[in-house]
């Protein structure tokens, strides 16, 4: 008989756990046995929802790569790009099933299973960036909500870390100027989770799609404008040849994180220092992609205006004004639902306290930047 996904994973889990691992029935044979089978790594299947050739892939690369160097040849990692066994949309199902072991996403591609995925990444913007809202999640309470939401509310089999906070995600691609909230109106746009209701609340017609979906939704003219994260990935997938106008700064998806996802079988069956170094390298994985981030991004998006003809744009203060009525229509939705009011009022309690210290605390960074580049920042 051939085994389904879900038997061989959990055949192979109750190997680990009676076996790689160091269970009683390997200890009573282990002199008899051939050393290789002693010493073979346990393996785990993590899939992206990123293509094979996205920065994103590069990002889940360094995770790996730090995971392994730490496990010291005791845990292997078979990362696969979006497709290989399920689409980008699917991971947090195969990872739930067991299909496959581990994903590197992030939580809003599961917003179908409930709205509040997305207060985990692109949730309200209540004056806090990426950096507060990962604070949030491991300082503030945000794992156990988290946690709460994803096995006490959805019986989700998972464990769920977030790791790099992402600079906020440019207002995106568009085919000519959009300055004012009445240019926006019955724009065919691209965008994810609850920025999907918002943006269609100011006027917008909004189709959900994975990232390598994009320009050829806008070639077939099922979009007609779009975002998807950053100057790199955009360059990487070919937005500069769809659309000319790139605009940066926007409260539509302003404090997201990657997610990444483990069946929880597989995690709690590893060793407890196997387990620490898959969380710990989550903690690794975002100093070193936010590195490469700041580097990558910043020249691409020098590149897309130098050899694509791109012109880049700060998104108007009408249209970021907007955007926040928006968010508070769409809160006042949100809050009559329990559970999406409890997050909502640890995140606002969180950036009242630490936002506040954040921006009291900052200098003007413009100002300095002015001071040494003169007419370069376009305010």
């Amino acid at each position: 008989m051939t085994d389904t996904p879900k038997t061989a994973s959990l055949s192979r889990r109750k190997f680990l756990r009676t076996g790689a691992i160091g269970g009683t029935a390997v200890a009573a044979t282990a002199l008899s046995a051939p050393a290789v089978l002693a010493q073979a790594p346990i393996v785990m299947k993590m899939q992206t929802s990123w293509p094979a050739s996205d920065i994103w892939m590069d990002m889940a690369r360094e995770y790996t790569a730090r995971v392994e160097a730490m496990a010291g040849g005791r845990l292997t990692i078979d990362l696969l790009p979006a497709g290989a066994v399920v689409g980008a949309f699917q991971v947090m199902d195969a990872v739930h099933d067991g299909v496959i072991d581990a994903a590197h996403t992030v939580p809003v591609y599961w917003y179908g299973k409930s709205k509040a995925a997305s207060f985990f990444g692109t949730g309200p913007v209540f004056g806090g960036s990426a950096s507060t809202m990962l604070a949030w999640f491991y300082q503030g309470g945000g794992a156990e909500l988290y946690r709460e939401l994803t096995q006490d509310v959805l019986g989700l089999n998972v464990i769920g870390l977030m790791g790099m906070p992402m600079p906020a995600q440019p207002f995106g691609w568009f085919k000519s100027e959009v300055n004012t909230v009445a240019d926006l109106q019955g724009f065919k746009y691209r965008t994810v989770g609850l920025a999907a209701d918002l943006l269609q609340s100011m006027g917008m017609s909004v189709a959900q799609l994975p990232g390598g979906e994009i320009v050829p939704a806008m070639e077939r003219g099922v979009i007609d404008a779009f975002e998807f994260n950053n100057p790199s990935s955009d360059r990487r997938f070919g937005a500069q040849d769809v659309a000319k106008n790139y605009y940066l700064s926007s409260y539509h998806q302003a404090s997201e994180s990657f997610e990444f996802l483990f069946n929880r079988d597989f995690m709690e069956d590893l060793p407890e220092d196997l387990q620490a170094i898959l969380r710990h390298g989550v903690e690794a994985s975002a100093t070193s992609n936010l590195a490469l981030a700041m580097k990558e991004y910043s020249k691409d998006l020098s590149e897309l205006q130098s050899d694509a003809g791109v012109t880049v744009h700060r998104t108007s203060k009408e249209i970021l004004a907007g955007q926040l009525e928006a968010w508070d229509t769409l809160i006042a939705d949100l809050e009559t639902d329990p559970f999406n009011k409890k997050v909502m009022d640890s995140q606002r309690a969180w950036s009242e306290q630490v936002a506040y210290y954040e921006l009291m605390n900052a200098p003007d960074l413009g100002l300095a930047f002015e001071h040494y580049f003169p007419g370069k920042l376009k305010l």
